[in-house]
């Protein structure tokens, strides 16, 4: 992926954003890793190389796991999307649509309590930049999560 992973001009992006879409690239690669030892180990006859390369996998599935827990850090919404998908039995299909449905909940209780604990959404003066980010014209300020 190189430094093509982003799709805007990336001295435009704030921070937060560029660790973001490192995040994200890491996180597909340890995907990608995590499959290449699947096939690796799908063909290794010699059982000593096959425990190494199962360690390593290990390893790698670690990291996807870390990756994706630093970037649900970033986005609680995903938080509420994956608890609903996650470690549960039955139709994985069903819970996802459950979890869309929390996930619009979560995000309308959202805009509730924001409207209840700081201004009028989107208060006057502020204008929308990105997804749960707002810039100040004037008014009041919030950066990625809601306060009062």
């Amino acid at each position: 992926m190189g430094f093509d992973q982003y799709h805007e001009p990336a001295n435009e992006l704030p921070p937060e954003t560029r660790t973001f879409a490192r995040m994200i690239a890491s996180l597909t690669e340890e995907a990608e890793a995590i499959g290449w030892y699947e096939q690796r180990l799908a063909v290794e006859p010699n059982a000593q190389a096959r425990a190494i390369m199962a360690n390593a996998q290990g390893e790698e599935f670690k990291h996807f796991g870390m990756d994706l827990e630093f970037l649900v850090r970033q986005k609680p919404k995903w938080r509420v999307a994956l608890q609903d998908i996650l470690f549960k039995q039955g139709d994985i299909v069903a819970h996802g649509e459950e979890a869309e449905e929390d996930e619009q909940q979560e995000g309308q209780a959202q805009q509730v309590f924001l409207e209840k604990t700081c201004c009028a959404w989107p208060p006057p003066g502020v204008r929308l930049h990105a997804p749960r980010q707002i810039v100040r014209d004037s008014h009041c300020v919030m950066r990625n999560l809601p306060h009062g």
